[in-house]
């Protein structure tokens, strides 16, 4: 490519703001112009990078509970082996190697959040049984049904609502695949930022040098606050999640992080002074500890957590209520073939955008008799009423959470789908013991509806991201959304595979792997399969917490994500959104402002960027075997004192480097 022509692939100056009337987005590849995009080339690395992250990611989420966003380090390594190889107009196959390798996070999530739930309930009942067949399909089953159901949304969430939504992750990818286009000089802030941020949270991951989160009990009053009142500050103090605050913005951060202060803040200590001498257990009766006797941190796992999930779910109703005239155009639009209000039409007018929406139509309910076929034969024991109640609502919540799942993901970035499908599996459970289906099938039943379901979901917000991205580049949709299907089938493969891998080799059930959210799933699920009640007053004060917001115009579903996400995660959103804040209002020159604000966008994708691929560097570390343990080390107050110091230095490059 020659210079002149990378010099012109920059993102439009209206790439990040609302459109003005009668304003258009004009992506970064012309239309009409030929920029390849699915070929070999493109198709082979999406591949491998599918059945690379797949096993990575897997590997770390069973360990560590999280699983890192495949999309920004898979762009990364797009640009590498493109520039390398000196592909001539290499953007449009880049998004189409990261939007197909990106499913690997997606159905990871589905995956090990629900089905080694099986794995850890069969240790207690040898009478359960899993294999490897039964994880795939659920996973490619859920995976499937989340891209379809999401496509009809595509044209509402990426450009009717352009500028509206920060889409962080979306942002930082973007920014990396237009660097790595641009080359030279105009790709090094963000390689600068990349290597600092990356080397910051790879000397954290693997050497554990400082501490990654700074707790108020590193002194001894904080330590009483903490163990009498239950009150407990935290903050992670990571590159990545600093630079995710900061692409956030200051509202949206401040919204989340009031959510997760309300509980940490309020509902624990609330709790804590009620209920001193209280064992509420009846819907869990592994607690034998009165609520004062509790951390401030098990309080919240066991009571606030239910508390952000209600939240969560009444925020995604009442978003479903207000979006139900586009979700019912979406029905309309798919039952007459896509043909009205132009939406199958792409932006640029070209008519060349998504999938037909009667090829959309007939694979949705295909892909849905192949479930409950699956359902039937393969879950229910050839029981036709409870595969045709399974699959009835399997259809309606991944629908329905669809749009909740997208708006999460165009928000903070982070999808509430361990959530959802805590719901969905309470759901389904008095459902399923309503029309007679309990015990061991059907815990087994509903982990692997809520597999499906989660997946979905997962799916949905992950491949809203890339959509987003493809919008601002110019890639065509349909291409997107036709080879997404490709990258599920690989990553739904290699998850399965490496989780029956890991099970072997450590075994779900003896705490070498932790699979926290599985084991949250496998404990809420026996005890209602066994006659057991779930904490509906919980769920239900964080239902009326979503509608007094609602009723006062505060946006429900990121203060219910604050309630959810544990608090040191939600601090560090709103140092760095304080710090966007900050870099754009120094000035008395607005331009200037401006400058540094997108500079300041530039650098907080390369802090993400470099620490969401050292993540990868870590897991594959740690797969080999190769673990330093700090564990004692972390234990010690210094080890949080000086994760302070190295955030306050690394928050210092981050304001002067927008001044450059």
């Amino acid at each position: 490519m020659k210079q002149n022509e990378k010099e012109m692939l920059q993102l439009p100056e209206n790439a990040f703001r609302e459109l003005k009337e009668g304003e258009k987005y004009e992506p970064v590849m012309t239309p009409g112009e030929n920029y390849p995009e699915v070929n070999a080339w493109s198709v082979t690395w999406g591949v491998i990078m599918a059945m690379l992250f797949s096993a990575a990611a897997a590997y770390l989420g069973l360990k560590v509970g999280q699983v890192f966003e495949a999309a920004i380090p898979i762009a990364i390594i797009a640009v590498g082996v493109s520039t390398a190889a000196k592909r001539h107009k290499a953007l449009g196959e880049n998004v189409i190697i990261q939007s197909i390798g990106a499913c690997s996070g997606a159905v990871v999530a589905g995956a090990i959040f629900t089905l080694p739930a099986i794995y850890i309930l069969q240790a207690k009942y040898p009478e359960i049984t899993v294999s490897f067949i039964k994880i795939f399909i659920s996973s490619l089953l859920g995976g499937i049904i989340g891209i379809l159901f999401l496509i009809p949304f595509r044209k509402y969430f990426v450009s009717d609502m352009h500028g509206k939504y920060p889409f962080p992750e979306a942002t930082a990818t973007t920014q990396v695949l237009v660097s790595g286009a641009q080359g030279g000089n105009q790709s090094k802030p963000l390689l600068v930022a990349g290597l600092v941020g990356g080397l910051y949270d790879f000397i954290v991951g693997t050497f554990g040098l400082w501490n990654e989160n700074f707790t108020t009990r590193v002194c001894g009053l904080g330590e009483q606050l903490a163990d009498k009142a239950k009150l407990v500050f935290k903050v992670n103090t990571g590159a990545a999640v600093f630079g995710l605050g900061y692409i956030v913005g200051l509202k949206y951060a401040l919204i989340i992080t009031l959510g997760s202060l309300a509980v940490w803040w309020l509902i624990v200590p609330g709790m804590a002074l009620l209920f001193h001498d209280t064992v509420l257990n009846a819907w869990n009766p592994a607690i034998t500890d009165p609520v004062g006797a509790m951390s401030p941190e098990a309080i919240f796992k066991e009571y606030g957590k239910s508390i952000g999930i209600g939240g969560i779910a009444m925020a995604g109703i009442i978003g479903i209520i207000k979006s139900w005239g586009i979700i019912r155009q979406s029905i309309g639009r798919i039952a007459g073939g896509g043909k009205s209000n132009g939406f199958s039409r792409s932006e640029d007018g070209s008519g060349n955008a998504d999938i037909p929406f009667k090829v959309i139509a007939v694979g949705t309910v295909f892909t849905i008799i192949v479930t409950f076929l699956f359902f039937w034969l393969g879950v229910m024991d050839g029981n036709m009423l409870f595969a045709l109640v399974a699959i009835v609502l399997v259809s309606v919540i991944a629908f329905l959470f669809t749009t909740v799942a997208a708006n999460a993901i165009a928000i903070v970035g982070s999808n509430p789908v361990s959530g959802m499908t805590l719901m969905t599996l309470i759901l389904a459970s008095v459902v399923m013991v309503g029309v007679g289906l309990s015990g061991t099938s059907g815990m087994v039943a509903a982990l692997v509806m809520g597999g499906v379901v989660c997946t979905a979901l997962s799916m949905a917000g992950a491949f809203i991201t890339d959509l987003k991205v493809g919008y601002w580049l110019g890639t065509t949709p349909r291409k997107q959304e036709s080879w997404k299907f490709l990258g599920t089938l690989v990553s739904a493969a290699t998850v399965g595979g490496v989780m029956m891998l890991l099970n072997e080799a450590y075994g779900f059930d003896t705490g070498k792997l932790s699979a926290p959210q599985a084991n949250a799933m496998a404990a809420v699920i026996e005890p209602l399969m066994n006659g057991i009640s779930a904490p509906w007053i919980l769920y239900a004060i964080g239902a009326g917490i979503a509608v007094v917001l609602t009723w006062c115009r505060v946006p429900a579903l990121a203060f219910a994500l604050g309630m959810f996400i544990p608090l040191e995660l939600n601090t560090p959103l709103l140092v760095g959104g304080a710090i966007n804040w900050f870099v754009t209002t120094r000035t008395a020159d607005d331009k200037a402002n401006k400058e540094r604000g997108e500079k300041g966008n530039l650098i907080a994708s390369g802090f993400i960027a470099g620490g969401a691929l050292m993540g990868v560097v870590s897991a594959l570390l740690r797969f080999g075997g190769v673990d330093f343990a700090y564990d004692t080390w972390w234990a010690n107050p210094l080890s949080e004192i000086l994760s302070l110091g190295a955030y306050a230095l690394l928050i210092v490059y981050f304001i002067r480097a927008t001044k450059k």
